[in-house]
């Protein structure tokens, strides 16, 4: 078998892995353009609901058919008593959407009952680590029926990297308020959970605060990434099939 030969087999047997890279390349760089593109309306979509006047909370008839998609970022009024005694510490490492918040701590999730019996989870606000205890900030475990304003959320996947969940000792590492509700002995609550904007209770904490859009947008950059190096894959495998032809002048065939 002479060299020439083994050359044109070479760069042929490497044809379909190389289109099949090429491929998946190419495939990248059209999901980051659509994950731009939903990145886009979601920024759009949550800046013009943050900037909107608070409305009046949906009736409790229409939660289980609410539209996450619709209703996420809503600012909204509503009116309750807190449970205290059934408070949720939920780690928070950091928030795109609350630039005051400065480092580690915890977002405190109270149930907020309704007059009908109802409940709405809330999160009140952000707590640094050495005032996670409620008796660290007695004065804002507020009593008694209270109005607040504040943005409806829809409850955090759990991905393979969340921590379990240690109920036990009241820590939580995803904003479930079913789960937590269902520890706590709450009974049902909405699908949605409201992050508390005002007011500020007496103390300061917890230490609740305006949402502001602050999310990342590199897709378009992915995308170029992406769609370049199957550029060059294209550009480096034709340099060296035509580096192999020049061997072999009678072609691959």
């Amino acid at each position: 078998m002479n060299a020439p030969a083994v050359r044109r087999r070479s760069w042929l047997g490497l044809l379909i892995p190389a289109l099949i890279l090429f491929g998946v390349l190419v495939a990248l760089g059209t999901w980051q353009i659509e994950r731009k593109a939903w990145k886009e309306g979601l920024i759009s979509a949550s800046t013009e609901r943050l900037a909107a006047p608070p409305t009046a909370l949906p009736p409790a008839a229409a939660w289980a058919n609410l539209d996450q998609a619709n209703e996420e970022y809503r600012r909204v009024k509503l009116s309750g008593t807190f449970e205290h005694d059934k408070e949720a510490l939920v780690y928070a490492p950091g928030s795109a959407f609350r630039p005051d918040v400065p480092g580690v701590g915890f977002w405190v999730f109270t149930p907020m009952r309704f007059s009908d019996g109802r409940v709405v989870m809330v999160n009140r606000g952000f707590v640094p680590p050495d005032r996670k205890e409620a008796a660290a900030r007695a004065e804002g475990q507020v009593a008694g029926p209270l109005e607040i304003v504040g943005t409806m959320r829809w409850p955090d996947g759990r991905s393979w990297f969340s921590p379990r969940d240690d109920a036990a000792h009241n820590l939580w590492f995803t904003r479930d308020p079913a789960a937590i509700a269902a520890a706590k002995g709450v009974g049902a609550v909405a699908p949605f959970y409201v992050e508390q904007e005002s007011p500020t209770p007496p103390g300061g904490c917890p230490q609740p605060g305006k949402l502001v859009v602050h999310l990342r947008n590199e897709h378009l950059q992915y995308a170029i990434t992406w769609y370049g190096l199957a550029l060059v894959l294209v550009v480096v495998f034709a340099a060296w099939v035509r580096s192999s032809r020049r061997i072999d002048p009678r072609g691959p065939f």
